[in-house]
């Protein structure tokens, strides 16, 4: 399934279907994430009406970081759950369970998973929302059966990834991925695109259901 040899500098050497899987952006990223800019940059809440987020929804939105993301979800979705989850970086769980504290936001729950799961129940969530992350997964047909089972009958998949496909975007090569490339990968696992919403500036706005 999985492959190693040397490649992009950028890239851990193991690959995955023909794309190399990237290293992982530390906690020392924090300030990337929550960069004045990324509003105009990535046009976030536009990904966030993407979503079209119901009042009883639970989501779960994975490699969640700062929870840049989390916390535009949290009101919207305020009767429902939002699971910020992180993989192996405590730093930035804390960081989450800070900001949630401050802002009193009871419907945010912090979860730590593993580079095979997300440590989720099943049928847990109706969607999952991964922005800018699956690239970096050191185990992605793992990762991806693990959300396959957390993810409710009908549910969705939000894979947000820099576009591949277009050179000016101003993203490491690695640090993007093609339609082309995430349709194989996702469809290995049984899934299958739904639509790609083409209103962001630098992103693909994917969605995946099972087929």
């Amino acid at each position: 399934m999985y492959s190693f040899r040397s490649g992009d500098p950028n890239g851990i050497g193991k690959w995955y279907m023909g794309r190399e899987i990237s290293h992982v952006m530390g906690y020392q990223g924090i300030s990337w994430l929550e960069r004045e800019s990324r509003e105009k940059e990535e046009h976030t809440s536009r990904l966030i009406k993407n979503m079209n987020i119901q009042p009883g929804d639970a989501i779960a939105d994975i490699g969640a970081g700062s929870g840049y993301h989390v916390f535009k979800m949290a009101p919207l979705a305020a009767e429902g759950t939002i699971y910020a989850v992180v993989d192996i970086q405590q730093e930035m769980l804390d960081v989450i369970k800070r900001k949630k504290d401050d802002q009193h936001f009871n419907s945010i729950e912090v979860v730590k998973g593993s580079e095979k799961s997300i440590g989720l129940p099943e049928n847990s969530v109706d969607k999952i929302l991964m922005v800018d992350v699956y690239h970096e997964f050191s185990f992605p047909y793992e990762m991806i059966q693990s959300m396959k089972k957390s993810l409710r009958k009908d549910g969705k998949i939000f894979l947000i990834e820099y576009r591949a496909e277009d050179p000016d975007i101003p993203i490491k090569k690695l640090h993007k991925m093609s339609e082309e490339q995430a349709i194989k990968e996702f469809e290995a696992s049984g899934f299958k695109l739904d639509k790609n919403i083409s209103n962001l500036p630098w992103q693909h706005c994917m969605i995946f259901i099972r087929k």
